[in-house]
């Protein structure tokens, strides 16, 4: 590792640790203010930040970037901004009746220095909702974006300088070599976003200096599709769900399973939803590019692999954009060794397979890893709730797609190979606190009479105890 950049970020780290050292508990007001120093720099530099990400993706549709990266870091600012009193509070906790009266208190404690790597698809959304927590808890947070985003990089590296003090909060841009280094950061807490793939390297580089990490990761999430659901209705959402930053979506539908008689009406109803959004691909202001060539070349892969296995590859146009923006298909008949059968999409693609019987469907879906985000479209509450027992996820929406993902009082995270550990609100919040219990004795109390020299009255106390627990 070059010995310049381990110095640069060790110092970075270094001028944290001490700065929380010097404040290991801030004040509410002291929150309260970088919160606001981050709604403050996310309300007006907006628009910049839109065009930087335009120019990162090649075209990334403006109100895309309003809505995904702008308006949800402005959201979870002010939600934390409106329940951080609350949140910081020590609280009361239950005390059994042996043990009275003395009594319990949770105590929230800032954990110190906060890493935060943040991926591409939603560069400032996905560095900056987990600091609004971190900070929220009275963290320092160092953040590492995405190489692949350097203009938006670039840019939100400057606005942090010119609103928070390097000891507050601080972005490092570089290349993968630098991302690499920043995870090998003895850091109180590491979080991540990406796929699964490089999750469990940060995961192997966190656990040598024992850092506790959150995985935000991704996978192949199921749209299932029930006999019961509005047609319609189910194609409008699976339309906008799929083509929503043109499917670079940790949580966007995957693969639709779906009774097998309605495979057909469903796909010319999806195909049709789509071609209303997007009237054109080619230079439609709306639609939003494939981010590198490379992601590019790899989605062609999958359609021309589907293909020589056999499958049907319906196309919404019959156009060559001449840019990245990729036309959008659905692909039926995919055999299950298709590539795109196996790997997260991260496009506008979206395989469609029949089943017969709901239990086919069941077992499709727990035969893969856990996915991020599960999706069920129907009218039918009983097959709904069985659907949900039957299957686990990161999280679900039910009669849509993405929106679990903007719930402030819900936590967001996944489950075995798609993450470990929550954020969002109350649940970033405690993930960047040590919860401490407090156990406060009283003058009171007789724990004297366990002390020793034992005899027959410790033996009347415990059994006196047994009795009551």
């Amino acid at each position: 590792m070059d010995t310049a950049l381990q110095e640069r970020l060790h110092l970075a780290l270094l001028s944290q640790r001490r700065a929380f050292e010097a404040e290991r508990m801030p004040a509410y007001g002291v929150r309260r203010d970088r919160l606001e120093r981050v709604l403050k720099m996310t309300r007006q530099h907006g628009e910049a930040l839109a065009a930087a990400m335009a120019r990162d993706f090649g075209h990334r549709a403006r109100q895309e970037s309003l809505l995904a990266d702008i308006f949800t870091v402005e959201s979870g600012a002010r939600h934390a901004l409106k329940h951080l009193r609350r949140w910081m509070k020590p609280r009361g906790v239950s005390t059994p009746l042996h043990f009275l009266p003395g009594r319990n208190v949770l105590m929230r404690q800032p954990l110190g220095v906060v890493g935060i790597v943040s991926p591409w698809n939603y560069p400032y959304y996905l560095a900056m909702e987990p600091a609004v927590a971190a900070l929220a808890a009275g963290n320092r947070v160092l953040i590492k974006p995405s190489e692949l985003t350097p203009a938006t990089s670039e840019l939100m590296a400057r606005l942090v300088t010119e609103h928070f003090k390097p000891e507050e909060m601080q972005v490092i841009t570089g290349d993968a070599e630098v991302g690499k280094a920043f995870t090998q950061l003895p850091f109180d807490h590491l979080f991540f976003t990406g796929s699964t793939a490089v999750g469990r390297h940060v995961a192997q580089a966190a656990a040598k200096n024992l850092t506790p990490v959150t995985l935000e990761l991704g996978g192949k999430s199921p749209a299932l599709v029930d006999r019961s659901c509005d047609l319609d209705l189910t194609a409008s959402r699976l339309a906008f769900g799929k083509l929503f930053n043109a499917g670079q979506t940790c949580v966007a539908p995957d693969y639709l399973l779906v009774p097998r008689e309605m495979v057909e009406p469903l796909s010319q109803k999806i195909l049709a939803q789509m071609r209303r959004m997007y009237p054109r691909i080619a230079g439609n202001a709306d639609y939003t590019s494939i981010a590198t060539p490379r992601h590019h070349a790899r989605l062609q892969g999958l359609i021309d692999d589907a293909a020589q296995r056999g499958a049907r590859v319906l196309r919404t146009h019959d156009e060559q954009p001449g840019d990245r923006r990729l036309v959008p298909a659905l692909l039926l008949d995919v055999p299950p060794d298709a590539t795109v059968m196996r790997e997260e999409i991260f496009g506008p693609l979206l395989p469609i397979v029949g089943y017969d019987q709901v239990g086919e469907a069941l077992a499709h879906i727990n035969r893969g890893d856990r996915p991020l985000a599960l999706y069920w479209f129907g009218q039918d509450a009983s097959a709904r709730d069985h659907v949900m027992r039957e299957t686990h996820a990161g999280g679900v929406t039910i009669n849509d797609c993405l929106w679990h993902l903007g719930q402030e009082d819900q936590p967001f995270g996944g489950v075995g190979a798609s993450g470990m550990g929550s954020y969002h609100g109350e649940w970033g919040f405690r993930t960047f606190s040590k919860e401490k219990p407090l156990f406060i004795q009283s003058r009171f109390a007789g724990t004297k009479l366990f002390q020793p020299p034992y005899g027959a009255t410790f033996e009347r106390l415990l059994a006196l105890l047994k009795k009551i627990i």
